[in-house]
C-alpha cells in the first residue's frame, strides 16, 4: 500500500486528495507520479480505469507556479467529454492551491474561450482540433508550457491524429517534459518517443491478460429483427444497477433508447450528434446516477470514468477487437466486478471469434448457441449456471 503522504507533495495538494477521499495511490500513481515529480520523460501504458488521470494531474498541479497566468500544463485528448472530465478532476486537485484548470474543445463559443484564456489558465486540456485553430489564429500563448501530456494517446492516432500531434508538438518553444499514457502501443507511438521524447522511462501496467478478472463475458445469439426484444429481455433479468448500452450509430442509438423508454425508466441517450451543452449534462447526470440506463455510440467509450456502471451491453458488435475492450472497459473499474453482455448475430461470429482470441475465453452464452459454436462454454440463461463443454457448473454472482 502506497500513500499519498509518502510522495513529496505540497500540504495544498495532499489537503485536496485528502478531501476528494484520495489516500491510496493506484500502481499506475505510484509509480509514475514519483517519476513526474523528477521532470523524467514518460510513457505509461496501463489498463483503462486505473487511475491514469490523477497520475498525471496530481504531481502538474504540485509543480505549477500559480504566479504566472499563462498554461503550464497542457494535456491533449482525443474527445471533448475526457477533456472536461480530465480539466474537473485537475480543478479539484489544484484548488487549494489556486490552480486554474480549463477545457479547450470544439462546439463552445469561440470569444468565450479566449477570454477564459486571457483570465489566465494554469492546466490547459485540450482536444487537437480546437487546439489547433487557437494556435493559427494566434489566440494562446504556450510560450511557458513546461509539461506535455498525450492522454489516451493510442485512441488519438486510430483517429487520424498523428499529424496534428507532430505540429502540436513542434509549436512549443520550450522543449517541455512529455508523458505519454495510452492502453496499448501501437507503432506510431514508437515513432513520437523515439523523435520527442528524451530518454523516456516505460512503465506497463498491462496485464497478460487483455481483460480484468473482474470482468465476466456473456454473449447473446440472435436474430437481427429480435434485436431490440432480446435486450429488453436480458436487461430484465440481469437487474443492472447501472448499464451503457453501445451502438453502431446515432440512429440506432436513438431507436434503442425509444424502446428502452417504453420499459424501463431513467434511461436517455449519448451521440456526437448532439450539441456539447445536452452531451455534457447527459454525462453529467449519468454520473451522479439520475440517468440508470445510456444508450451511447464510441463517443463514451473511452477514458470517461463512470464508476457505478455494473453492466454493458453491447448491441452491434464491432468487429475490431481493441473497440470490444474499450466498450468492456466501462465496466469493472477499479477492482469492481462487471459484466458484458453482447448480443451476436449470424453475420457477427466471424468477428466474435476475433473477439474471445483476443480476450482469451471461451464465450458463455446466456440461451441458445450458434450450431457453428457448439465447443464452447455455455451458460444455461434460465438457471443462472455456467456449463461448460466438460459438464462443469458454476454459479453467476447473483448481486451484479
Amino acid at each position: 500500500m502506497v500513500l499519498f503522504s509518502s510522495f513529496s507533495l505540497s500540504e495544498p495538494i495532499l489537503n485536496a486528495l485528502k478531501r476528494m477521499n484520495y489516500n491510496e495511490a493506484t500502481p499506475v500513481q505510484a509509480e509514475a507520479i514519483p517519476l513526474i515529480l523528477q521532470g523524467c520523460d514518460l510513457i505509461a501504458l496501463a489498463q483503462t480505469g486505473s487511475g491514469k488521470t490523477a497520475a498525471c494531474a496530481i504531481p502538474l498541479c504540485d509543480i505549477i507556479d500559480t504566479g504566472s497566468s499563462l498554461p503550464q500544463v497542457l494535456v491533449v485528448v482525443p474527445t471533448r467529454e475526457l477533456a472536461l472530465q480530465y480539466a474537473t478532476e485537475a480543478q479539484e486537485i489544484g484548488r487549494n492551491k489556486g490552480v486554474k484548470a480549463f477545457a479547450l474543445f470544439g462546439g463552445e463559443d469561440y470569444s468565450m474561450q479566449t477570454s477564459k484564456l486571457r483570465d489566465g489558465v494554469h492546466f490547459l486540456v485540450a482536444t487537437p482540433g480546437r487546439l489547433i485553430d487557437f494556435i493559427y489564429s494566434r489566440s494562446i500563448d504556450l510560450t511557458k508550457v513546461v509539461s506535455l501530456v498525450l492522454d489516451e494517446a493510442d485512441e488519438m492516432l486510430s483517429m487520424g491524429f498523428y499529424e496534428d500531434l507532430e505540429f502540436i508538438i513542434h509549436c512549443l518553444v520550450q522543449k517541455p517534459q512529455k508523458l505519454l499514457f495510452s492502453a496499448t502501443m501501437p507503432p506510431q507511438i514508437r515513432t513520437i518517443a523515439k523523435k520527442h521524447m528524451k530518454d523516456p522511462v516505460e512503465i506497463s501496467l498491462v496485464s497478460h491478460q487483455v481483460s480484468p478478472e473482474e470482468i465476466d463475458h456473456h454473449f447473446v445469439w440472435c436474430h437481427q429483427r429480435n434485436k431490440v426484444a432480446d435486450l429488453i429481455k436480458v436487461m430484465k433479468q440481469l437487474e443492472p444497477k447501472q448499464a451503457l448500452i453501445f451502438c453502431r450509430s446515432r440512429d440506432e442509438c436513438e431507436a434503442v433508447c425509444c424502446a428502452l423508454k417504453k420499459q424501463f425508466s431513467g434511461v436517455d441517450y449519448l451521440h456526437a450528434g448532439q450539441s456539447q451543452d445536452v452531451r455534457t449534462i447527459v454525462t453529467s447526470k449519468f454520473r451522479a446516477g439520475k440517468v440508470r440506463f445510456l444508450v451511447a455510440t464510441d463517443v463514451a467509450s473511452r477514458g470517461l470514468d463512470f464508476s457505478g456502471v455494473t453492466h454493458v451491453f453491447i448491441f452491434h458488435l464491432a468487429s475490431d477487437p481493441d473497440l470490444y475492450l474499450h466498450r468492456s472497459g466501462r465496466t469493472g473499474r477499479y477492482g469492481q466486478k462487471g459484466i458484458v453482455v453482447t448480443l451476436v448475430t449470424d453475420r457477427e461470429l466471424s468477428s466474435l471469434q476475433l473477439i474471445l482470441k483476443k480476450i482469451g475465453r471461451h464465450a458463455q452464452w446466456l440461451g441458445p448457441e450458434p450450431a457453428a459454436l457448439k465447443k464452447c462454454a455455455t451458460t444455461n440463461y434460465t438457471t443462472g449456471q455456467r456449463e461448460s463443454s466438460r459438464g462443469r457448473v458454476t454459479k453467476i454472482d447473483p448481486t451484479l
